[in-house]
């Protein structure tokens, strides 16, 4: 198996390391606090249990948002320079998070969190495709991917173990930690990967001609907005998973360990992937795992309504949903990139806006319907798989399981 590609003075494997870290910071954005949720919501007098959904909504909206912005920069300026300046602002975010004193003020620090991580997300996919692309982008992303994975599992015991020694406001401490550990990690280890002779000028004639590219392209447009699909999914069930795991199936002790086993999933999925794509395709993975989506998902519609379901089988379905999301995630990316990498960082933060924002419009149309049951979670991604396979269908031009003559 061929290397992954790595900039000058990186080993490859540290190439990958770093990639994974950089996406941790969004990762551990996101997760860390959730066994923290119901403490915040008490301490900060949140009297809605869904309410307590926004603590990750507000940060989502300012990840989609700052995308726009962090694409043109780092396509003018590099992308090392943005990636320090925007990891210094996420320090200082978490910093005001901790100090929040009102449930409105936690909120606009995390949207601030948000927008500083957007540039993580933007330039993690504009570093790699410097340097590769096709199958080979998608093998790098997807070995970055499981290890990123790692932290979902990780992170809700790390937050919970925090909580045994201090308040909620630790956990903010901690993220402004692991940010600053990257932060130094970039400024020591990261060469700038993008040559002068390839920056782009920042211009509204400029920003017009790649935003019409990345729009009016089939590919990078389809699958992108494939993406923020999978990806709604996956948020909805982060976002609820404190309250299906806690109120509905009273397992507030195994937590942590059951939230871990539907994020591992996605771990597996990836490395999987890592190994399968460059063989088998992006698009025979990615569309053989939608299919197997709506199936679980229809199965899973059918058991809730016939009124068996249980913490485990719960568990089983959606550890498998997110394998099969875990499966779709990658792909997506690396064929919505592929026409467009010649503007990657343009074309990633645009095509990162339209994955973020769409996936918060997901999540709160699923996250927002709990009532207490699973169902609004299983029809959610019944409604995904069948949206996607549709998507699918118009970008390959009806052609499905069929491999294009590009090496993908």
């Amino acid at each position: 198996m061929k290397p992954h590609p790595a900039p000058a003075g990186m080993h490859p494997r540290e190439f990958v390391a770093f990639i994974a870290a950089v996406m941790a910071v969004n990762a551990l954005g996101v997760d860390l606090m959730l066994p923290a949720l119901a403490d915040i919501g008490r301490d900060l007098s949140v009297s809605t249990p869904n309410h307590r959904q926004w603590i990750v909504t507000a940060y989502m909206i300012g990840f989609g948002a700052g995308q726009l912005v962090y694409g043109p920069l780092a396509d003018r300026l590099g992308r090392r320079p943005v990636l320090i300046g925007t990891l210094a602002g996420f320090v200082a975010a978490a910093i005001f998070a901790a100090g929040s004193v009102s449930f409105a003020g936690l909120l606009g620090a995390r949207l601030l969190q948000g927008l500083m991580s957007a540039s993580t997300r933007v330039l993690a996919v504009a570093i790699v495709r410097d340097g590769a692309s096709g199958r080979q982008m998608a093998r790098t992303m997807s070995i970055a991917q499981m290890i990123f994975f790692l932290v979902p599992i990780l992170a809700p015991t790390i937050g919970q173990a925090l909580l045994a020694f201090g308040p909620w406001r630790f956990i903010f401490y901690a993220l402004g930690a692991f940010a600053a550990l990257v932060l130094a990690w970039t400024l020591v280890r990261l060469p700038e990967t993008l040559p002068v002779t390839r920056r782009v000028p920042i211009s509204l004639a400029a920003l017009r001609t790649s935003y019409a590219l990345t729009l009016t392209n089939r590919f990078s447009i389809g699958y992108a907005i494939a993406a923020s699909l999978t990806f709604g999914g996956i948020l909805s069930f982060v976002s609820s998973a404190q309250q299906i795991f806690v109120d509905e199936f009273n397992a507030a002790d195994r937590f942590t360990l059951l939230f871990a086993v539907c994020a591992g999933a996605m771990g597996i999925a990836s490395f999987a992937n890592s190994r399968l794509v460059e063989r088998l395709g992006t698009r025979l993975i990615s569309q053989t795992a939608v299919l197997v989506l709506i199936g679980l998902s229809l199965l899973h519609v059918l058991l809730i309504q016939a009124g068996v379901e249980t913490l485990t089988s719960y568990i089983v379905f959606q550890a498998c949903s997110m394998t099969c999301i875990g499966l779709c995630g990658s792909n997506f990316g690396a064929m919505a990139m592929e026409p467009v990498g010649h503007i990657a960082g343009t074309a990633s933060s645009l095509q990162g806006f339209i994955t973020s924002i769409g996936a918060v419009l997901v999540s709160l149309v699923i996250g927002q319907s709990y009532s207490g049951t699973t169902l609004p979670l299983a029809i959610g991604y019944l409604a995904i798989g069948i949206a996607l396979l549709a998507i699918i269908y118009v970008i390959e031009g009806g052609q499905l399981f069929r491999a294009r003559l590009s090496p993908q």
